[in-house]
């Protein structure tokens, strides 16, 4: 399809965005009000105390807890099991000057309270010219790793089921008006638990899953094992997209032990790229036809050359590369029907968007972090897509969203059915 038009899109016409990446900080109360009475000294709950010390670098986040009365900045922690995490800056940004986002602990009070306050939120996404947004996690981190890696697993299943009772129930509850899309999380630890969990959150409206871009990081089996089929035919089953985000396997890439926030910054969509090629020669897609994935924060410019390679080796490498008896067609042939790719700023990747499909593109605003575009995502839009047809425009910004994720033709989540 040839996307350039002439007509360039008259830029007062955006249509409202459907964004496929924000984030909630999930209130103070999440799991204390929805897990058993003996579960709630040791389940996650908030502590405000002092940062002894906090390191990033080499893509490890390294925070130190101090003990009441100790000097230093005061922040507000999540305490769960043996594990103290604080809020930080990067993780509600917005509104803040880019010369005052820095690596620092804060509370809830020094927070945009869009970032956990469902009625506020929805004013920011009227500021920003969104009507309905996907939200990833905090505390949890982005597919719920932080319940994988904790010692009792009962609690740790609690836990999944009570975020996801929340996200449902209350961020995308009624006071939400359809406007915000739930993503529900899975015990990552056991793809028969993870594979109900789909299909409970399913049966109550829910389109999306939080996964591992890369699980053998988190000590998990990768996708080239039968391991996750029980999980991947719920999903299949119950047309639920496989939402993974920069970050999801706990590893950001980076180059050394020293090197800068800067580097992994920069480099970010390496793992949506590895993670990409993981799957596409893995033959799930061959062998669950009805699986659809997506990259949250990955961008696009990178796909083109990524797909033409992977076509070339899984052409001239048959014979050695360890494919040929399960993916059966062109890698490039299988992500145009089963892979999206997301993004809120890449003006190289829409001038390739004939490389890439406009049918496997989605638009973001990464609110409340600091790459967000917010309040200026609709300015961003109309710059960098100024040259598009207003049809390609639509499908960009919300027409593949609704499509993917089942939301109404207005762009609304309907909820239980």
């Amino acid at each position: 399809m040839d996307t350039q038009n002439p007509q360039a899109t008259d830029q007062a016409t955006l249509p409202l965005i459907i964004s496929v990446d924000d984030h909630t900080v999930e209130p103070a109360d999440v799991w204390q009000h929805r897990l058993p009475k003996k579960y709630l000294d040791t389940g996650p709950r908030i502590v405000r105390a002092p940062l002894k010390e906090m390191t990033f670098l080499g893509g490890r986040f390294k925070p130190l807890m101090g003990e009441p009365g100790d000097d230093g900045p005061i922040g507000d922690w999540w305490v769960y099991e043996d594990l103290h995490r604080p809020l930080t800056r990067l993780d509600t940004a917005v509104g803040y000057s880019r010369d005052e986002i820095k690596l620092e602990v804060i509370t809830y009070e020094q927070m945009r309270p869009g970032s956990y306050d469902v009625p506020s939120r929805l004013a920011d996404m009227d500021v920003n010219h969104v009507q309905s947004a996907l939200c990833f996690p905090t505390f949890p981190r982005f597919c719920g790793q932080t319940f994988t890696e904790a010692t009792d697993r009962e609690l740790g299943l609690l836990c999944v089921r009570a975020y996801n009772d929340w996200m449902v129930e209350e961020w995308c509850g009624p006071d939400a008006h359809g406007r915000l899309i739930p993503l529900p999380l899975i015990p990552l630890w056991d793809p028969e638990l993870a594979a109900a969990e789909v299909r409970r959150n399913a049966a109550r409206g829910c389109r999306a899953v939080a996964f591992s871009e890369i699980p053998p990081h988190l000590g998990l089996p990768s996708i080239h094992t039968d391991d996750w089929d029980p999980f991947l035919q719920a999903c299949a089953e119950t047309q639920t997209v496989i939402a993974m985000h920069i970050g999801s396997s706990s590893r950001m890439p980076s180059t050394s032990a020293d090197a800068p926030p800067a580097v992994g910054s920069t480099i970010t969509f390496a793992n949506c790229c590895y993670s990409m090629v993981d799957w596409l020669m893995s033959g799930k897609f061959e062998r669950f036809p009805d699986l659809k994935v997506m990259y949250a924060e990955g961008q696009i410019g990178w796909i083109p050359y990524i797909l033409e390679r992977a076509d070339v080796v899984w052409e001239e490498n048959r014979a050695w590369g360890g494919v040929a008896d399960k993916v059966h067609r062109p890698p490039s042939e299988l992500f145009t029907e089963h892979v999206y790719g997301c993004f809120f700023d890449d003006a190289f990747g829409l001038k390739n968007l004939d490389s890439i499909g406009v049918g496997n593109v989605l638009y973001e605003t990464d609110y409340p972090h600091s790459d967000s575009t917010w309040p200026k995502s609709r300015e961003v839009g109309e710059a960098q897509m100024g040259h598009l047809a207003p049809d390609v425009v639509e499908r960009i910004v919300r027409g593949n969203a609704i499509d993917l994720l089942g939301l109404t033709p207005d762009g609304l989540w309907e909820g239980p059915k």
